[in-house]
């Protein structure tokens, strides 16, 4: 852990966010992410200098609602689809299918059907998601080929307070738009070191209306939710805790869940389940050169449709972490370790469970991270990685590939204020798996000669004053020979290919903190490419999408006299000219409109009746009728595709009760 850096923060949290302090010692959850930037174990560390960090009142606002409001406060990170089954995450504009994911330890990314999303989760189930664009260490583990994000899901200690043993919390919501009712009920309880917790979340409502009053189709509440965590921690700080947690969706669905309805895009039913098992040990007092970790865990997605296709699509993965940091010092450590995936991706008949094709991957790797501050003002992180995987294509021919990664990242503070940073990484990521709905067709895997290698740099700069923090950055990734898939009609098989994907853009952000208030700001402007050109959001599918301009803003403000925090957020996108070739040597220009979406909220805690909070929101307030930046099609005029619209004006209501 880089101490400078570290000081920095908590004197930050001390003097110059002195609002912020004073929000929490009223029970007012901050927008100032940096409260969860200190509780990650490597903050300060030259990896995170580039970290986006979810804060306390996003994970709040985002807890009946969904990955979009999860992600709200972070340009770089954009989301698209409009429904939990069908939303895509993007990260400085590259798709996150190529980014490691990691959930409580254990790998995501179960790939499984391009019209629908790899990574649906609850974000009622989060205290604590970070994103690391472009460069990630290199214990991220295997696939971060593009960054890392990472998430850990509630513990009893988030629960309970000190000398508490059993408590929970109550959430109920309604919105107007879909008439969607949700309710969300958690209960913790320990003793004598056992600790045990239980969350149950549904949510259930019709089709929403868009800005113009119109039904989209295809978009109804029918979520369940839940998770069950057990836990043991012994005097000695040795703890295992192992957790199951489960997110379903079964509604009528479009055909292709990700566009809007059409005539040939009819509602059928979509049958999802999303599952994760983790089992993992630390010891929590740990110090100096033996500080293990080990986590073992399982993911699942699945999607079945019984009519009219009778078929079901699933991935799942078993993975293996096993690592420790070695301590050499208050500014420096190690982590190093060994880990294992073994992914299966498979098609079978929905009614007889056959087995129409798969493919599968396994991967072994080695890998070291050092974080360290050589002089004082300069800290370092340098890692390695080794992988050894096999691929297995879906006439059952292995195809064993290994390579060395890298990653550097520096940070120096010029003055006390001002610090420039910079990182790069060079990652191996070995052959991907693909669609497995298309795995009941026939295969030609001869072009499928190269490993996928991520090559990532970004360059930025940060200033802070008081309440003030400012920075800018620049980044690329280049995705050199991702997979490619096109079918062949004269052949009537599939043919496995290569292409180059680039993504390239900026990243300006700002926030302010004053007494009871705080702001922040961010702009992210990215340019998606193939080959060396500009393509459509069809072309860089699974790679990535074109963004160009997005913009957001985040305000609260506490009324210390009224019990109350009123704010409100933008999400914006700015007009985007995207000039592709269609293949026919004309080319093809294509304006993107932009938006501008407000919302508005006031929230009152009432301090004579304890851990009662009452949430009024208005999201969309001036009833705008659009497609999110990061929806798929939005490149594509409506008489081409009626890309999947998200809720017009929107009332809610959000109730939470602690006990």
């Amino acid at each position: 852990m880089a101490h400078v850096k570290t000081v920095l923060l908590a004197a930050s949290v001390a003097s110059s966010n002195a609002a912020a302090l004073f929000a929490q010692e009223n029970d007012i959850i901050s927008l100032d992410p940096i409260y969860v930037e200190l509780t990650d174990p490597n903050t300060g560390a030259a990896d995170r200098a580039t970290s986006a960090y979810v804060s306390e009142a996003e994970l709040e606002t985002a807890s009946m609602g969904d990955l979009k409001d999860l992600f709200a406060g972070i340009s770089s990170v954009s989301v698209g689809g409009a429904i939990p089954v069908a939303q895509k995450i993007f990260v400085n504009g590259v798709d996150m299918l190529n980014l490691g994911v990691k959930v409580d330890g254990v790998a995501q990314n179960n790939r499984i059907f391009h019209h629908v999303s790899a990574n649906a989760f609850d974000p009622g189930l989060m205290k604590f998601v970070r994103v690391d664009p472009g460069v990630a260490p290199a214990d991220a583990g295997f696939e971060a080929l593009a960054g890392a994000v990472t998430m850990e899901t509630i513990d009893v200690a988030d629960m309970l307070e000190a000398g508490d043993n059993f408590g929970g919390r109550v959430r109920l919501s309604y919105s107007d738009n879909g008439n969607t009712f949700g309710r969300a009920v958690t209960l913790a309880a320990r003793e004598a070191g056992f600790e045990g917790l239980a969350y149950l979340k549904k949510m259930d409502g019709d089709d929403y209306e868009d800005g113009d009053d119109a039904t989209v189709l295809g978009t109804s509440s029918e979520l369940d939710s839940g998770l069950v965590k057990l836990a043991y921690e012994s005097e000695a700080g040795d703890r295992v805790e192992f957790s199951a947690q489960k997110m379903q969706d079964d509604a009528l669905r479009n055909r292709r869940a990700n566009f809007g309805a059409a005539s040939w895009n009819p509602l059928e039913l979509y049958e999802t389940e999303r599952t994760i098992y983790a089992l993992h040990y630390e010891n929590t007092q740990a110090a100096g050169l033996w500080d293990p970790e080990i986590t073992l865990g399982y993911s699942a997605t699945e999607v079945g449709k019984e009519e009219p296709y009778d078929s079901s699509g699933m991935t799942d993965t078993l993975s293996l972490t096993v690592q420790n940091t070695f301590h050499l010092s208050e500014a420096a450590n190690i982590t190093a370790g060994v880990d294992y995936i073994d992914k299966t991706s498979q098609y079978s008949i929905y009614s007889t469970g056959e087995k129409l094709g798969k493919e599968h991957v396994e991967n072994i790797g080695i890998f070291a991270q050092a974080r360290f501050e050589p002089v004082i003002g300069l800290d370092v992180s340098a890692g390695v990685r080794f992988d050894s995987q096999t691929f297995t294509d879906v006439n059952d021919v292995a195809y064993d590939n290994d390579g060395l990664s890298g990653n550097l990242s520096v940070q120096y503070a010029i003055t006390e204020r001002f610090s420039v940073r910079a990182g790069y990484s060079n990652v191996f990521g070995g052959i991907p798996i693909e669609d497995n709905y298309l795995f009941a067709d026939a295969w030609d895997y001869s072009g499928l000669t190269e490993v996928t290698r991520g090559k990532n740099f970004v360059l930025g700069a940060d200033w802070e004053d008081g309440p003030i923090r400012l920075g800018a950055e620049i980044f690329k990734t280049n995705l050199n020979n991702v997979r490619t898939s096109a079918y062949d009609a004269a052949a009537g098989n599939y043919v496995a290919g290569h292409a180059d994907f680039e993504s390239k853009g900026f990243t300006l952000a700002g926030s302010y903190a004053w007494l009871s208030g705080f702001a922040r700001a961010s702009y992210t402007y990215s340019e998606a490419r193939l080959n060396g050109a500009e393509a459509s959001s069809y072309a860089v599918l699974d790679y990535g999408t074109p963004l160009g301009g997005v913009f957001s803003l985040e305000v609260q403000q506490e009324l210390v006299n009224h019990d109350l925090v009123l704010g409100g957020s933008i999400d914006a996108a700015l007009d985007y000219d995207l000039a592709y070739d269609t293949g026919d040597g004309d080319g093809f220009l294509k304006k993107m409109p932009g938006y501008v979406v407000a919302n508005v909220f006031a929230e009152y805690r009432p301090q004579r009746i304890d851990d009662l909070t009452i949430r009024f929101e208005i999201n969309n307030l001036f009833d705008e009728t659009y497609a999110d930046r990061a929806t798929y099609g939005s490149d594509y005029t409506e008489d081409q595709l009626n890309t999947l619209k998200e809720p017009g004006r929107s009332v809610g209501l959000i109730v939470t009760k602690e006990f």
